[in-house]
């Protein structure tokens, strides 16, 4: 295999210099917040297996940009709100890019910096399935 011109990690080295990137504890203290709508991007196995933040609104990965685009035919109408939108994966890495790629596409969010990964050790709260 040819070495990569761009690696995962200089992507998301890139992505975190230009977006809004938000503390586990700022996040934890936006929780109840009306006008704040923490998005999963974890897949949903991820979210089985470890559990996700209540009240969070669950957009797989591969469905971020088309769920958020009103010309999509997968548009979603919670990205129409007139919130603050955090979205997080489990390290943070996977929200970065997605966060950069809604920027480019206009779409004005921010990302969970460490992901899940401290949520629950940081006093989130975890919702489980039952």
């Amino acid at each position: 295999m040819e070495k990569l011109k761009t690696s995962a990690a200089a992507l998301v080295a890139a992505a975190r210099a230009r977006i809004v990137e938000v503390s586990t504890l700022d996040a934890i203290e936006m929780l109840g917040d009306e006008n704040v709508v923490i998005v999963d991007l974890r897949d949903v196995r991820e979210r089985d297996r470890s559990g996700f933040i209540p009240n969070s609104f669950h957009c797989p990965r591969g469905m971020a940009e088309f769920w958020v685009d009103p010309e999509s035919p997968y548009f979603k109408d919670i990205f129409a709100q007139d919130k603050t939108f955090v979205f997080h994966c489990a390290s943070g890495w996977r929200s970065a890019l997605t966060v950069a790629t809604l920027n480019d596409m206009g779409f004005r969010c921010a990302h969970l910096r460490d992901g899940f990964s401290t949520w629950e050790s940081s006093g989130g709260p975890v919702e489980r399935k039952s």
